[in-house]
This record gives structure tokens, C-alpha cells and sequence, in this order.
């Protein structure tokens, strides 16, 4: 049976190197039901119809020994706008499907959650804004991502950039926005204000 109490869907982004998944971790913390599309496709990696299209496609040297080497993949994908399409059209709608089925567990969830929140890299981009209640994009100074980037290894990322809106866009069309300049500390006293009024 679910909750009668309403729990607001919320849409989570930002670019490479913003801070989405200290953001996903700090409404974790202030009592919002979380989840990430990046972890929602590293599992179906993990699923055997997902790796047979892959290396099916580009071989088995993006999943050798049957397991997915993502970043393979990712070189594979980001070469051409063709190949990136095909990429997109298969796992999208399974993550679409995982997306409404977390949305559904989220009012049966005991305690209520005060929200729930789904981090999404191309939100966007791919058009699924219009399925939330609200959305949020983390923004930061440009330098600061790029160092976070690089401290990750994703320095050679100006393709996948490529293919995102501007920090500046995501802004615009946000209903929130956080700026992660400052510390941990003040991102979540930014995100647990966003959820009060959620709330109202």
C-alpha cells in the first residue's frame, strides 16, 4: 500500500567534476531515497544480454574475460556520434525502466523518504527532465572540475563534454541550483534548505 504522504521526484546534474555524487551523497544523509544512473549502468554491464550486444557490436575486447571494461567501452562509444546513438538507445530504456521502478518503491518506503532523488549526468540532454517534480544542477568553478576531473583520470574528457549542455545551461533550466564552491558542509546546508522547500 503506498504512503498517502507525497514524496517530490527529483532529478539530480551537473557536469564532469561538479560534485553529483557528493550532492546524491549528502541528500542520502538528509533523509532523501537516492539513486545513480552511472551505478544503474555499471549493473547492467553485469547483465549477459547488455554484454552480448556490446561485444556484439564492438567485440569481445571491450569485455574481455565476459567482463566490461567501461572505459573500452566509453572510447568506443564517444568516437562517433553513430556508435554513441546505438549505446544510448539500448541501455537507456532499461535505465528508464530501473528510473520508474525506483520512483515506485519510493512510496512504498518506510520511513517516508523526504525525497526522492535521481543523479543523471545527461538529465537534459536526454530529455528526461520532464518526468520530475524538480530538478537540480550542481555547478562549479571551472578550474575546480577540472582538477576534480583529473584527480579521477578522466583528464581527456573535452569529447563527452562536447555532447553536455553548459554548466550555464543546466543552470538555466534547473528549478534549483547548488554551487559547489565552498565546503561539503555548506553544499549540504544548500541541499537540506532545497529540500524544506520540497517539502512546502
Amino acid at each position: 500500500m503506498s504512503n498517502s504522504t507525497r514524496v517530490p521526484f527529483v532529478g539530480l546534474t551537473g557536469g564532469m567534476g561538479s560534485g553529483k555524487s557528493t550532492a546524491l551523497d549528502a541528500l542520502t544523509r538528509l533523509g532523501a531515497l537516492t539513486l545513480s544512473t552511472d551505478a544503474v549502468v555499471h549493473g547492467l554491464y553485469e547483465q549477459q544480454h547488455v554484454l552480448d550486444e556490446v561485444t556484439g557490436r564492438w567485440g569481445v575486447e571491450v569485455a574481455p574475460g565476459g567482463v566490461a571494461d567501461r572505459a573500452a567501452i566509453a572510447r568506443m562509444a564517444f568516437a562517433d556520434a553513430d556508435e554513441r546513438a546505438w549505446l544510448e538507445s539500448l541501455l537507456w530504456p532499461l535505465v528508464g525502466s530501473e528510473v520508474a521502478s525506483f520512483r515506485e518503491r519510493s512510496l512504498d518506503h518506510d520511513p517516508t523518504p523526504r525525497a526522492a532523488v535521481v543523479e543523471t549526468p545527461l538529465l537534459f540532454e536526454a530529455g528526461m527532465d520532464g518526468i520530475y517534480d524538480a530538478t537540480i544542477a550542481v555547478i562549479a568553478d571551472e578550474e575546480l572540475r577540472r582538477l576534480r576531473a583529473e584527480s579521477r583520470g578522466h583528464a581527456s574528457a573535452d569529447e563527452r563534454h562536447a555532447r553536455q549542455l553548459t554548466q550555464q545551461e543546466k543552470a538555466q533550466r534547473a528549478t534549483f541550483v547548488v554551487v559547489n564552491d565552498g565546503t561539503a558542509e555548506q553544499m549540504e546546508s544548500e541541499l537540506a534548505l532545497i529540500l524544506d522547500q520540497l517539502a512546502s
